[in-house]
């Protein structure tokens, strides 16, 4: 009899412990989601300031209407991959493809802002000014949250990789976790926004 209690004691010590590991495998996943809202939040702030950035500039750069065209085209392009990063950040094409938008967006930025250079008056309207200040503070706060969900993915696939929980993570199918990295140098450095 002592032999069969000893045996639940076990199963049950067991049992907690898988239970134990499932948990904390919900846990990391929920903290690189959570990290990954807050990513969303700056880049649907960023997207937001765009259209008025280009609408300002649209005065004074009437005959450059392919580059702001292509601003609002590759804007519009970053904010549907936005929105389905959104829905699974743990989809990794979702991600892929928002992180590549991104950087499209980054360019087109940079020819818009380079190509502001050459415009004074536009260089000194009071709304463009403050709509890149605001643009430049979010481009901060997005690297900020970039590097907390970096940080939540990495602890997560840690976890899930190590043993024994990567047993529990493949028995319940925890996916791997795509980092919100940019691949191209170039595109590592911030918009410079100067007016």
């Amino acid at each position: 009899m002592a032999w069969l209690i000893g045996l639940l004691v076990l199963i049950g010590v067991v049992i907690a412990w898988l239970v134990s590991m499932y948990n904390a495998l919900v846990d990391l996943r929920n903290r690189f989601k959570n990290a990954f809202a807050q990513i969303d939040v700056q880049l649907k702030r960023r997207h937001d300031l765009i259209p008025n950035l280009v609408e300002t500039a649209k005065g004074y750069l009437a005959h450059e209407r392919e580059t702001l065209e292509a601003v609002i085209a590759a804007r519009n392009s970053a904010e549907g991959a936005r929105e389905r990063a959104a829905a699974d950040p743990g989809d990794a094409g979702a991600m892929q493809t928002l992180v590549a938008a991104e950087a499209g967006l980054s360019g087109v930025l940079g020819r818009l802002f380079a190509l502001s250079e050459a415009y004074p008056d536009l260089k000194a309207n009071q709304n463009m000014m403050q709509l890149s200040e605001e643009l430049s503070t979010t481009e901060n706060k997005i690297a900020f949250a970039r590097q907390a969900f970096n940080d939540a993915v990495m602890r997560y696939n840690t976890k899930c990789e190590i043993v024994p929980s990567n047993i529990i993570a493949s028995a319940f199918d925890f996916q791997r976790a795509e980092f919100f990295e940019i691949e191209i140098e170039a595109e590592r450095e911030p918009v410079k926004v100067q007016f």
